[in-house]
């Protein structure tokens, strides 16, 4: 994630310093299996060597040591909501430029599984995929599977980016989070209400007609 951030300040320009430019970084990370396989080495976290290890690796300071890395002053927010990390993280950081907190928004999420994993064992009922593919808004989907990644985006006032005469990929009209608290048939199940409830906030923030979204 830090390789990833110091390579995207630089892809947009606003590297080394960014020119006075508060930039926050809004981002989580899944569990870290590196430092549990370290730990599990017998590293004491109350030592020297220990609390060096848990800096460097616990998600609660991955943002906060991108800022200090990098040398940045905005806003630095681990982001923690599970499958939706990523997605939050982006609303929480265009929350934050729309408050003027920030001048620029790093946002995204990583998640790299340091463990040799050859596969799983499918469960019937769990979320996993039976045959290992996983299909988006498909009849046939059946579960998902998971892999290694980690993306960043930059984030920009889009009157401030024009006139900066920046390359913009894409506006963001509006976004919107909630959760469906308990009206589910369990922890890990989505509810359609609360979907369809912070879905219409997203349209409505956005001033999009959902009869104009087309799949």
């Amino acid at each position: 994630m830090l390789e990833v951030a110091w390579e995207l300040l630089d892809t947009i320009g606003y590297s080394g310093g960014a020119g006075g430019q508060a930039v926050g970084v809004f981002a989580g990370a899944a569990m870290n299996t590196y430092l549990t396989n370290v730990v599990a080495r017998s590293c004491d976290l109350l030592t020297y060597d220990g609390i060096e290890l848990m800096v460097a690796n616990d998600k609660d300071y991955l943002t906060t040591r991108i800022s200090y890395k990098l040398g940045l002053k905005g806003p630095s927010v681990a982001v923690q909501t599970a499958c939706s990390t990523s997605l939050v993280a982006v609303h929480m950081a265009a929350q934050s430029l729309i408050a003027g907190e920030c001048d620029i928004a790093l946002a995204g999420g990583v998640s790299v599984i340091a463990n040799a994993y050859p596969g799983y064992v499918y469960g019937e009922g769990m979320m996993f995929s039976p045959d290992g593919r996983c299909r988006p808004f498909d009849a046939d989907a059946a579960g998902t599977t998971f892999g290694d990644g980690v993306g960043l985006v930059a984030l920009k006032r889009l009157a401030e980016a024009i006139e900066d005469g920046d390359r913009i990929l894409a506006v963001l009209k509006g976004s919107a989070i909630n959760n469906d608290g308990s009206d589910k048939i369990g922890y890990t199940a989505p509810s359609v209400e609360g979907q369809r409830a912070v879905i219409g906030e997203a349209h409505a923030v956005a001033g999009v007609d959902s009869d104009t979204i087309t799949y």
